[in-house]
């Protein structure tokens, strides 16, 4: 499996901002896809986006307009950057590799009004 390790979760306001990192332990180059879940309060662990070893995103609906995924595969490392925070996007963050059968810790994000 491929390690990851998230970070730069945070307690934010609404509408303010937070950038979250995704570290994973190998090269992740010709990774074809990688993934951001979270699991808000009470609810299963969901998809909040993809980015492709190509760079094309996609995100779900809730999100779109808010979030951006990127990459930096010169530093494996996967960013999900979040704008216009919500209460509702309060969660903890996972990245996740195709090839992991488990889970990271993930980075809690918090937002208060």
């Amino acid at each position: 499996q491929v390690q990851v390790v998230e970070s730069g979760g945070g307690l934010a306001q609404v509408g303010g901002s937070l950038r979250l990192s995704c570290a994973a332990s190998d090269n992740i180059a010709r990774t074809p896809i990688l993934y951001w879940f979270c699991q808000p309060p009470g609810k299963q662990r969901e998809l909040v986006g993809v980015i492709s070893n190509l760079g094309s995103t996609e995100y779900v609906d809730s999100v779109k307009g808010r979030f951006s995924i990127s990459r930096d595969n010169t530093k494996n490392k996967v960013y999900l950057e979040m704008n216009n925070l919500k209460p509702e996007n309060t969660a903890p963050y996972y990245c996740r590799h195709p090839d992991n059968t488990s889970w990271g810790q993930g980075t809690q994000v918090t937002v208060t009004s």
